[in-house]
Order: C-alpha cells, then sequence, then structure tokens
C-alpha cells in the first residue's frame, strides 16, 4: 500500500491487524505509527492496551507474547515495535502473521529493507489483512513537488524557486524539509500564506540571493559578475556551501542541459517529464541551451569531475576550497 493510501484509511479509523513499514525513508514510517498511536485508543484505553517496544532492548517471543494478549476493558490494543530491523529472528514473525489476531494493531516499524525472497515478506504479501509501506528515498528532483504537496494540504503556498532553495539547501531528509516547513508555517505573518524566497532567508538564514540554486542561474546566462560574487560568498562561508555538494549540484544541473540539446520531442510537457523539473523553470533551461552547445557542456562536465577530485585531495593538496571553485567557475564561463 501507499503512504497516501493508509492514511486515508486511517483516518476513517479502518485499522488493520498489522502494519510492516519497511524501507529508508523514516519520514512515512514515523508518520504512519504516531499516527496510530495518538489516534487508535481513547487516552483511558492507552495505559493499558498501548505496548511500545525496541528491537535492540526486546525480543520477538516478546512481540509475539504482547500481540497475542486480549485488549482490557478496550476493543483493541496497540503494540508497537519500533527499530524492528535490530530484532533478532524477526522471521519467526511469520506464525503470527498468518493469522494475526483481529484485537491487536501490531505495528512493526523496519527502517531497512527486508530481504522480498523471505518467507517472512512473502506471508507479509500474500495476506489481504495486512499493510504493507515499502517506504522509498525520494530523488531530489522529487522534493520540490514534495514540499509543494505537504504544504498544499496544510493550507500554505509556496514559490517555485522558494521550494528549490529549500531543496537545495536541506536536500532530500523528508523529516528535516517537514521540520524547518513547520516552522516557516508558524512564523508566517496573519493572513499569509505563502513561503517565498525572502521568508526562508528571513527564518531559516538561508541567503535568497547567495546559493546553488542562483549559481545554476548565473552560470545558465553566462552572468560572470553574479557568478564569481555567489562563488566568493561561499569560500568566505565553507561550512555552509561545501564544494562537494556545490559541484554535486551543478553536474545535475548540466546533465539536465545536455539531456535538453538530444531531446526530440521538446514539448513544455515532454521537456519537464525528461528533465524531471517543474515546468517553471523550463525557460531557464532552453537559455542556458542557448548559451552552452552540447560539445562545451561535455567540457563542463568533465571540468566538474576533475575539480571534484582536486576538492578530495587528488592532484591539489595545497590549493584551498575556495580557490579551487573560483579556477572551476572561470573554466566553466571561459
Amino acid at each position: 500500500m501507499s503512504f497516501e493510501q493508509i492514511m486515508t484509511e486511517l483516518k476513517k479509523r479502518q485499522y488493520r491487524p498489522v502494519y510492516f513499514l519497511m524501507g529508508e525513508e523514516t519520514y512515512f514510517i514515523d508518520v504512519i505509527a504516531d499516527y496510530i498511536t495518538e489516534n487508535a485508543l481513547q487516552e483511558q484505553e492507552k495505559a493499558f492496551n498501548q505496548v511500545v517496544m525496541y528491537g535492540r532492548d526486546t525480543s520477538v517471543y516478546t512481540v509475539l507474547d504482547a500481540a497475542q494478549r486480549f485488549p482490557m476493558m478496550s476493543q483493541r490494543q496497540v503494540v508497537m515495535v519500533k527499530e524492528a530491523q535490530n530484532l533478532k529472528d524477526i522471521d519467526k514473525l511469520q506464525f503470527y502473521m498468518e493469522k494475526p489476531l483481529q484485537s491487536t494493531i501490531l505495528v512493526v516499524s523496519y527502517k531497512d529493507k527486508l530481504d522480498k525472497r523471505s518467507k517472512l515478506y512473502k506471508i507479509l504479501d500474500k495476506s489481504k489483512d495486512i499493510a504493507i509501506l515499502e517506504s522509498k528515498k525520494l530523488y531530489d528532483n522529487q522534493v520540490p513537488a514534495w514540499i509543494t504537496g505537504y504544504l498544499t494540504e496544510r493550507g500554505y503556498n509556496i514559490a517555485p524557486a522558494a521550494a528549490e532553495l529549500l531543496k537545495d539547501y536541506l536536500g532530500a531528509d523528508l523529516s528535516k524539509v517537514a521540520n524547518e516547513l513547520n516552522k516557516l508555517m508558524i512564523t508566517l505573518p496573519v493572513n499569509e500564506k505563502k513561503i517565498t524566497p525572502e521568508h526562508i532567508e528571513k527564518n531559516i538564514g538561508i541567503s535568497k540571493d547567495y546559493n546553488v540554486f542562483e549559481l545554476q542561474k548565473a552560470l545558465g546566462e553566462k552572468d560572470v559578475l553574479k557568478a564569481n560574487r555567489i562563488i566568493n560568498y561561499f569560500a568566505s562561508n565553507p561550512k555552509d556551501n561545501p564544494m562537494v555538494l556545490t559541484i554535486s549540484r551543478l553536474y545535475d544541473y548540466f546533465v539536465k542541459i545536455l539531456k535538453y540539446h538530444y531531446l526530440t520531442d521538446k514539448s513544455q510537457s515532454a521537456v519537464a517529464s525528461a528533465l524531471g523539473v517543474n515546468p517553471f523553470f523550463l525557460k531557464d533551461y532552453e537559455a542556458a541551451a542557448r548559451k552552452y552547445t552540447a560539445p562545451k557542456i561535455i567540457q563542463i562536465i568533465s571540468i566538474l569531475r576533475e575539480y571534484d577530485l582536486k576538492s578530495k585531495g587528488v592532484g591539489s593538496s595545497s590549493t584551498s576550497d575556495g580557490d579551487l571553485m573560483r579556477e572551476m567557475i572561470f573554466k566553466i564561463l571561459h
């Protein structure tokens, strides 16, 4: 089941006897587990009917014993197993999964990949009563859309440039992103529902003018002055703007421009889908493609690889990251 499907059922108070939540993106796992913890039982029922265990500190037999008990003065009980990837002999849960107790909600938070060849997974997958979530990490280019959706659900919206700015600064750690978005919503003025780059700069401390997103735009426009101002800012603030991350973002950017050159269908929808970008930014990629030929972009990608190695000490042990970035930007622009 998808995260959205599970949450839709839960909000209708439709509970399943087992939720096996697995995968590397812990945000979706935690949201579902927290929702069940807070809502499946009345407050007065929780003392006797809600058990929380941690995989490292418990055994599979303790989990089974708790799951097979009947609730006390309640319609159901909740057994929550957190960090279940640390639970030894987890495959022995298969016997319970074949016929789970309907009055128990067993939530297994397995923050890793469960072997799909295992007997446990095959039993989970076969059961119609059990909800399985496979929580996968989002790709970087999926994060802005996720940010937009997260805010829309809560009655807010965000400028596309602001979503890109947050993605570049925070990456794809959704727990971290959600935490910052919650802070931003709280700090918005009364009756203000739109998050802008200015709002992010004021409340999170990300510069709206000196960031990788603005550096990409400057390079795409071949704005030498602006690109060098941003790189000088990066050189003065290396902790907030590590060279390795800057190179990684620029690499992704120029690869997309190279892809654009070789697209046969250059309609807006086809380009947005092929590049994995918001249609709002297509004009920037089209303009950059006019400024940089395909052979030049191939050369730029080679330059980025060269300076990635240098930033890691290969062939340039004494040059500072700031000077390396200045050299790199000069070669890209000339």
